[in-house]
């Protein structure tokens, strides 16, 4: 029965601070929403773009590179050259499945949730830099936005994907 129940409501994540609880369980149930959504989508329809909207690939590459990116500037480092071409690459067809992209994603999610786990809640208000910029944002932000923006782009990834079973 509990895992028919959102994560939010399957209780807290051990090890994960309690301000940081509604941020781990945004992620896992982004992840499990993804595993269910492509588990039969064809690779076939991954980079199609009905009515011009974003291909699935898109979303799928752009939800790990954005957690790649936001927690990358909430430790306060910069983007490396292999994060940039990620960014750069993000949309662009190429030979991954379905499969493969899932997979990246979910391997991001566990990374994101070990940095969780390990921040100290004393940071959480520390300014963090975002982009080249550099535009003022917290750690705490930063992890909020990670949530925020990745339900954003399950919900246009479900709705793609929709469009396109038809």
């Amino acid at each position: 029965m509990a895992e028919l129940r959102e994560v939010w409501l399957r209780g807290p994540l051990p090890e994960t601070p309690d301000l940081l609880q509604p941020v781990a369980h945004a992620l896992l149930q982004a992840r499990e929403e993804i595993q269910a959504l492509t588990a039969q989508f064809p690779n076939v329809r991954l980079w199609e773009r009905p009515s011009g909207v974003a291909s699935p690939g898109f979303h799928l590459q752009h939800l790990t590179g954005v957690l790649d990116r936001l927690y990358t500037y909430a430790r306060s480092e910069a983007l490396t050259e292999a994060q940039l071409a990620y960014l750069a690459a993000e949309g662009l067809p190429n030979e991954q499945s379905v499969t493969d992209l899932v997979e990246q994603f979910n391997q991001q999610v566990d990374r994101a949730l070990e940095q969780l786990r390990h921040t100290d809640v004393q940071t959480l208000t520390e300014t963090r830099g975002v982009g080249r910029a550099q535009l003022p944002s917290t750690v705490l932000g930063l992890y909020v936005h990670s949530a925020e923006h990745t339900m954003r782009h399950l919900g246009q990834l479900l709705v793609t994907v929709r469009m396109l079973e038809g």
